[in-house]
């Protein structure tokens, strides 16, 4: 018991520094607004949840998001991107573990994929109309959005660039899985 659980914690640290280098190496992507900046960073945390389970997932998020934030910190003083960037990735990676482990098999992946994308993309809808935008506004000192402007900025920047970004992130991780299918329930059984 004790050597599977150091085993987990290792491969979740490893896991969460992976995913945090990869954080670092982010770019934007035309004709998205420049902040809306892609990475492949949820690679590891989809592959912590799927081989050790969701809290695995999520706390390859959250370590990332943690060790980015003290390295980088934020433009606003106070983790907004970094909070943001974790709750897109636990709509992300959560549905695309239900899911799969609902059926567990190399066909069911697209649709565990697309159903992570659609959750992203809704809920970070959501919660860029009544939370993120806000808060940077906020801790900018820039002028208030009205209703009507953060939502065009949602429905023309945001939501697509969601869509794109789980579409993106969602076919490396399904080339990675595909190749490590196999070793994934072997440790996964283990």
């Amino acid at each position: 018991m004790k050597k599977n659980n150091v085993r987990v914690l290792t491969a979740v640290g490893l896991l969460s520094t992976l995913s945090y280098l990869l954080m670092l190496l982010n770019f934007p992507i035309p004709p998205f607004p420049g902040f809306l900046m892609i990475d492949f960073s949820d690679v590891p945390a989809l592959l912590a949840a799927i081989v050790f389970g969701p809290v695995a997932g999520i706390t390859v998020e959250f370590l990332k998001n943690v060790m980015n934030f003290i390295m980088t910190g934020s433009p606003t003083g106070v983790p907004v991107g970094h909070l943001a960037n974790f709750a897109a990735g636990v709509t992300f990676i959560l549905p695309v573990y239900y899911v799969y482990k609902r059926f567990e098999s190399k066909k069911s992946m697209p649709f565990a994929i697309l159903a992570g994308v659609v959750s992203m993309s809704a809920i970070m809808s959501v919660m860029n109309y009544f939370v993120i935008l806000p808060a940077y506004t906020l801790f900018l000192g820039s002028p208030a959005m009205s209703g009507t402007e953060m939502s065009q900025m949602i429905v023309a920047g945001i939501l697509p660039f969601n869509l794109v970004k789980g579409v993106i992130v969602g076919v490396v991780f399904y080339m990675i899985f595909t190749r490590l299918h196999i070793w994934t329930k072997k440790l996964a059984a283990s």
